[in-house]
């Protein structure tokens, strides 16, 4: 009997505070709040990670800039997602092993990555193809927010971000973090300031705790969820450059049935815990994120999302 009582007022808690997460919590004061996200600045529309894409996402509105952030030899750290210069530049060399100034532009027909039966025509600009320095574009868009994917598992790397972060005063702007644990803890412990990605494990540590009913009771370190519809495994399970997860399919399932929760959103959004769903480029991708309480979707299509928005009315979600 002593055993039910207890068990039962546990479970009660855990309802009442997943519900009322304030009620034990205190809501992260997190200075902006966006909807509109253009991944790479809008790979669909310009050059991906460029100044030019960059410009052109804020010109259309979007309200937070999506980047990828590399390592070159002389040690200077620019906007680039993969590491390797092949796909986008076609000169097969690792950023690492390349300075600067050396650094090839990028190709006049990049492929997109989350549309893999499309690619971006653009006008062929030397100057609208450069790879640009991180430090570029918080000078370009200062107090802009700024979502930073560490692609390398490089303390250097890591480091060097944080150090641009704090010297431009953006900590409260800038978001930043990667799929693995290890590069997102890294981060956390180099500056806890700025605010921190999901990693994937943490992610599944996100499902245990709400199943189990913990959750409502456990601290969270992190600002941003980012997860994607499990509908784009679809559309990129055709580019030929592969798979973006480990397990992919088992992972998308498990998405699918396990986090794809309303409640679970809007218990984090009660905590200040913004929500994003990732790479979405479609009316009805948009319309199910939206649906499901997302605060925010990236896209490669800055003006698609930009029209969806207006022609749908819709609010930003607290």
């Amino acid at each position: 009997m002593f055993f039910y009582t207890i068990f039962g007022g546990y479970v009660l808690t855990s309802i009442i505070l997943f519900k009322y997460p304030r009620l034990l919590h205190k809501k992260k004061n997190i200075k902006f709040n966006c909807q509109h996200i253009s991944h790479r600045g809008g790979a669909g529309e310009s050059y991906e990670n460029t100044l030019s894409a960059f410009k052109r996402a804020v010109a259309v509105g979007t309200q937070m800039l999506e980047l990828d952030c590399q390592l070159t030899k002389d040690g200077q750290v620019i906007v680039s997602h993969d590491q390797n210069l092949l796909r986008t530049t076609g000169v097969d060399k690792n950023i690492c092993q390349v300075n600067y100034k050396d650094l090839p532009i990028l190709k006049p027909v990049l492929p997109i990555d989350f549309d893999p039966e499309v690619e971006f025509v653009g006008s062929g600009k030397d100057e609208e193809r450069k790879i640009p320095l991180l430090k570029d574009v918080f000078e370009e868009f200062p107090n802009f927010p700024i979502n930073i994917d560490i692609k390398i598992n490089d303390d250097q790397l890591i480091y060097k971000v944080s150090e641009l972060v704090k010297f431009y005063k953006r900590q409260e702007y800038t978001v930043w973090g990667n799929f693995n644990d290890e590069i997102t803890l890294k981060c956390y412990k180099v500056n806890p300031s700025i605010n921190l990605l999901f990693s994937m494990r943490r992610v599944i540590f996100l499902i245990l705790l709400m199943y189990t009913g913990l959750l409502p009771f456990v601290p969270l370190k992190e600002s941003h969820l980012e997860i994607f519809l499990p509908s784009i495994y679809s559309r990129r399970r055709r580019n030929p450059v592969g798979s973006f997860l480990p397990y992919e399919k088992i992972i998308c399932r498990s998405i699918d049935l396990l986090l794809m929760r309303p409640c679970l959103f809007n218990h984090l959004r009660a905590r200040g815990i913004q929500v994003y769903f990732w790479v979405l480029n479609t009316e009805e991708e948009f319309r199910q994120a939206f649906e499901l309480g997302a605060t925010g979707v990236m896209t490669d299509y800055p003006t698609k999302l930009k029209k969806f928005l207006e022609i749908n009315k819709i609010k930003i979600v607290e």
